[in-house]
């Protein structure tokens, strides 16, 4: 589905990433764990290239999504976003209503139909496990909702473009126990669906609902596997001293 080769990213001189090589396969969730400022985030952006909205940023190796090189020229970044979407930390819904943030990629992309944003406003609400409580208020403002609907709106908002693969920058550090219980229970089920690549602090999290973890640390990956293999039988001593509490 996508794999990155010897990727290191810099900004100006200097190296965030440092030739970082890795596969992700279809479905499923990878969890990206680390200190703070270990490369993670920016790792994550490069994916789907949102780091090339930040001056000074550039990316060497090669990262291909279905076996093309997403930064190739001929690349629609557009496109590529849609294929490949991002939920940020902060949860960040557009100043209109409920029902008009899940369309708003659709129309962008000259969808009108209104039977058929009718139904992508439905499918992906129920995805985010969020439709029984926004049904009857869809024209109320999505900012109007607690931290933990606002994030599932903007999780449908990405799920209503249908993307192959979603990534997600610290999507619970926001929200309260419950929210991110409720966004946990929803990621384990559209994990089915979509390959969900994601950014978290939290190792309890990852143990819990990630299939696959890396450990990063000072911009280099240092282990990905299995994630019970990374939590109990960690091949480095750098992984086994962070998910101990000694890093």
């Amino acid at each position: 589905m996508l794999t990155v080769d010897k990727m290191s990213v810099f900004y100006d001189d200097f190296e965030a990433v440092k030739q970082v090589s890795m596969s992700f396969e279809e479905k499923g969730i990878t969890a990206l764990i680390g200190p703070s400022g270990c490369g993670k985030s920016t790792f994550l952006k490069s994916l789907n290239r949102m780091n090339d909205l930040v001056p000074g940023a550039r990316v060497t190796g090669a990262i291909e999504y279905q076996g093309k090189d997403i930064y190739d020229e001929a690349v629609d970044v557009t496109q590529l976003r849609q294929d490949i979407g991002l939920v940020f930390q902060q949860p960040n819904p557009f100043p209109f209503s409920i029902y008009e943030n899940v369309v708003y990629g659709l129309k962008a992309n000259g969808i009108k139909d209104k039977a058929i944003l009718d139904e992508a406003v439905e499918t992906s609400l129920r995805k985010a496990a969020i439709w029984d409580e926004v049904k009857d208020k869809l024209n109320s403002r999505a900012d109007s909702l607690s931290g933990g609907q606002q994030q599932r709106v903007c999780i449908a908002r990405v799920l209503a473009m249908n993307p192959k693969v979603i990534l997600m920058d610290e999507p619970t550090s926001a929200l309260d126990p419950i929210s991110t219980k409720e966004i946990e229970e929803m990621l384990d089920t559209i994990k089915r669906e979509h390959t969900i690549i994601m950014v978290t602090h939290n190792l309890q999290q990852a143990s819990r609902i990630s299939d696959k973890t890396a450990f990063f640390s000072k911009g280099h990956l240092i282990e990905f596997g299995p994630t019970k293999d990374i939590f109990l039988t960690p091949q480095e001593k750098a992984t086994e001293n962070y998910i101990a509490g000694k890093l």
